[in-house]
């Protein structure tokens, strides 16, 4: 069986959705008509209600951004401390 290829979807489509939701059409029609996934647009429902926003960014949560900021500064002093071992192996040749 061939996977799917993922579908994006706009903000503007998603608050649709969003709104024919909440003026009473059932989430299964919506899900049978539009051809979407059940998940996808709880999620979206969910995050019109938390942060009124569609972006990944808006909805993280304090602890997923400050993961996000450890692994990038993580990132930062190994590539630091790779050029002070590099640095290190060149003065000593000296």
């Amino acid at each position: 069986m061939p996977k799917q290829q993922r579908r994006t979807f706009t903000p503007e489509f998603k608050k649709q959705m969003v709104q024919l939701y909440e003026n009473g059409k059932s989430r299964a029609a919506l899900v049978e008509e539009y051809d979407l996934t059940a998940s996808a647009l709880d999620r979206w429902i969910k995050q019109t209600k938390t942060t009124g926003s569609f972006k990944e960014k808006d909805n993280r949560s304090p602890e997923e951004n400050e993961l996000i900021a450890l692994r990038k500064e993580l990132q930062r002093l190994r590539m630091e401390n790779d050029i002070l071992k590099q640095a290190a192996l060149i003065m000593g040749r000296k």
